[in-house]
């Protein structure tokens, strides 16, 4: 099923010189760019992209818990971590791209790896390339340098788009 999916890259990646790589590896999977903005990132955008909602929240804290650090809760950590995210991805130049492809939520999820770089599969972007982990990114008090957010679904993917690129 021809799909499209959300992909931006984030400070990290774009700072360490790694958008064309990033983006022939989603190439070679089969998905295509059919849009993309090099950019700064409006807080009114990321405020909703990241937003505090608690069952957001409570699912991104529960990646620091998974990843063996005992929290007061999830939704607090994750209201952290949101706060830390939205910093940092206004920090700096950002890429984001619409990709399609048969499949292409799921594809590129794939191509893109786990969350924490740390456990990322080899031969995923994250795996590769990414040089960071969730532990030492809440010590630190700073999101995981993890190169790329993904959309996780098909709606979630559609919500993304009309988001970043109106449509």
């Amino acid at each position: 099923m021809l799909q499209q999916t959300l992909i931006i890259i984030k400070p990290d990646g774009v700072s360490r010189g790694l958008t064309e790589e990033i983006i022939r590896r989603y190439q070679t999977a089969g998905l295509k760019v059919v849009k993309r903005k090099d950019m700064m990132a409006p807080l009114s955008i990321v405020e909703k992209h990241y937003p505090m909602e608690p069952d957001y929240l409570r699912l991104i804290g529960e990646k620091t818990i998974a990843a063996g650090q005992k929290v007061k809760s999830a939704e607090d950590q994750g209201r952290k971590v949101v706060t830390w995210l939205r910093k940092f991805i206004t920090s700096g130049p950002i890429v984001a791209m619409v990709l399609e492809g048969k499949n292409a939520v799921s594809v590129a999820r794939k191509v893109t790896g786990f969350t924490d770089p740390a456990t990322a599969e080899k031969g995923t972007i994250r795996g590769d390339l990414g040089t960071d982990n969730i532990l030492k990114a809440n010590q630190e008090e700073r999101p995981v340098w993890n190169l790329i957010h993904a959309s996780a679904s098909p709606e979630e993917a559609k919500k993304e788009i009309k988001l970043w690129f109106g449509v």
